[in-house]
């Protein structure tokens, strides 16, 4: 069964009201896409054995201009994109291309060892590969058997 869920407008108030905040903290920040981080570009992350892998879709980012570095658990993800030529209208139509900088942090399910840490740019979509550290990787602990002494009841 679906659940319905009840639509707030004073969350979407209170959303814009963090946003404003956000602006007015940092000034680096003002040249970032107005709106949910997911809004600027799509992230998958993958949690396997050994590895967790992120895909990040950057339609129109130069691997150049892609800034990756982990600190803990958080990845962080700075770029730009930029457009290929200036168009001097003034009267757009539809315009949904983005450009400018962007900051992207994701919570990683587990530390990773980013000194072994691989990334690659193929289409337009960005594929880390970070192994998990050492001791964060499941461990198989053998059970050994003692032999147990006849009649003594052990």
């Amino acid at each position: 069964m679906a659940a319905i869920t009840r639509w707030d407008p004073f969350a979407e108030v209170a959303s814009l009201h963090d946003h404003v905040n956000r602006l007015f903290e940092d000034p680096r920040s003002w040249r970032v896409s107005f709106g949910e981080a997911g809004d600027f570009f799509p992230v998958d992350v993958l949690d396997t054995n050994d590895d967790v892998v992120v895909k990040a879709s950057m339609p129109g980012v130069k691997p150049d201009d892609i800034d990756i570095s982990i600190t803990g658990q958080v990845l962080t993800l700075k770029g730009e994109s930029r457009e290929e030529h200036e168009e001097k209208a003034q009267n757009w139509y539809r315009r949904e291309r983005r450009q400018g900088s962007f900051v992207r942090q994701i919570q990683l399910p587990t530390e990773v060892d980013s000194a072994k840490a691989e990334a690659v740019f193929e289409d337009g979509v960005l594929r880390l590969t970070l192994p998990k550290a050492e001791t964060m990787k499941p461990k198989t602990i053998k059970v050994q058997a003692r032999p147990t002494l006849e009649g003594n009841g052990r």
